[in-house]
């Protein structure tokens, strides 16, 4: 029963959310959130520092998923030491690398790649864990199993990523074909069903020209499918199917990120096949292997444990933290400007 209120409540929360970002995302006032004064120009002005939309449902998707991983974590019993040990590890690592995976395939300084980044994570998780207890572990008389990890960090990146894609969508990134541009048969396929973005400093418009193109909405494809996965690996790992939540959520994430990207009218590359979708191929592969050398336990989680482990104060402040760590890194424009003026009303003095 605890189950299947916890699954019904993120399942309707998710699906309102997906919807309103569907409807409202896409327009122009939906970019630029707030805008701070740096310093005062020649002509009487302020320079101003954007932030901006993307950098708040980016930092609300981590932390949402950062969450979801410490109630998955704690319900299979890992000491949440060793889970906040982890998965700061696992930030650490793979924030930076959203920016320099970007860099090094799209050439450009102000992007940021989650396919990128999720593959340096495949990676490098299984050894970062299995590091941590042949030398903390050790010490402190720890042993965190890497599949159960793997599975309750998969799970959540299909939770972040697809809520993620709302932010992709305020900023006019990640942006499908225009459908003038398809077959007649994909025309018809998504004749109700596309995005339209208003605004000139949506990446959408700078980058491709396509303000007010009818487009493919890959991104809230993107977010249905992901969330979905993700529901069922939560319903698997809570049932103690930790490597079949864990292959489900990666291979489901992984399998759409190579076909999506033929969708996408967004540059990714100079190739036909891109280096996001071989990381994809090669993440499916490689979590294979780690599956055969790590077998899962058969321990059987328990929900509510997961649940009341979060109600800590350092537990939240560590969220909280996490939270403005992620605005902070995602939340600057650093590709769009603004100059601001003041002045006074002179009626109201």
């Amino acid at each position: 029963m605890d189950q299947l209120v916890f699954l019904g409540i993120l399942a309707v929360s998710i699906l309102i959310t997906i919807i309103w970002g569907f409807k409202t995302l896409p327009k122009e006032k939906w970019q630029i959130m707030a805008v701070l004064p740096k310093e005062k120009s020649l002509h009487g002005k302020w320079e101003g520092l954007n932030l901006t939309y993307y950098g708040l449902l980016c930092a609300n998707a981590y932390t949402f998923a950062v969450i979801i991983f410490f109630i998955l974590g704690a319900s299979a019993k890992i000491p949440l030491s060793e889970l906040c040990l982890l998965i700061l590890a696992m930030l650490g690592l793979c924030m930076p690398a959203s920016k320099i995976m970007a860099r090094m395939v799209e050439k450009k300084k102000g992007t940021l790649t989650v396919g990128g980044a999720v593959f340096i994570g495949i990676l490098a998780g299984p050894w970062l864990v299995h590091l941590t207890n042949l030398t903390l572990g050790r010490v402190f008389g720890f042993d965190v199993h890497v599949t159960v990890f793997l599975s309750a960090l998969c799970v959540a990146y299909a939770y972040g990523e697809g809520l993620g894609r709302l932010a992709c969508i305020s900023f006019g990134c990640c942006y499908g074909k225009p459908l003038r541009q398809c077959s007649p048969f994909v025309q018809r396929l998504f004749s109700g069903f596309y995005l339209v973005f208003s605004g000139k400093t949506k990446k959408i418009a700078y980058a491709s020209g396509l303000e007010g193109e009818k487009v493919i909405p890959v991104q809230i494809m993107t977010a249905s499918l992901y969330s979905a996965a993700a529901l069922f690996g939560t319903w698997l790992f809570l049932n103690g199917y930790y490597g079949a939540a864990f292959l489900e959520t990666l291979i489901v994430t992984q399998v759409w990120r190579f076909v999506s990207e033929f969708f996408r009218a967004d540059f990714r590359g100079g190739l036909k096949i891109t280096p996001y979708q071989l990381m994809a191929l090669g993440g499916i592969a490689y979590s294979l292997i780690v599956v055969l050398m790590f077998p899962a336990p058969e321990d059987l989680p328990g929900l509510r444990p997961g649940l009341h482990a979060l109600w800590n104060p350092w537990m939240i402040f560590l969220i909280e933290s996490i939270w403005v760590a992620a605005f902070v890194h995602t939340g600057r424009s650093v590709v769009t400007g603004a100059e601001i003026s003041f002045h006074v009303h002179e009626s109201k003095i």
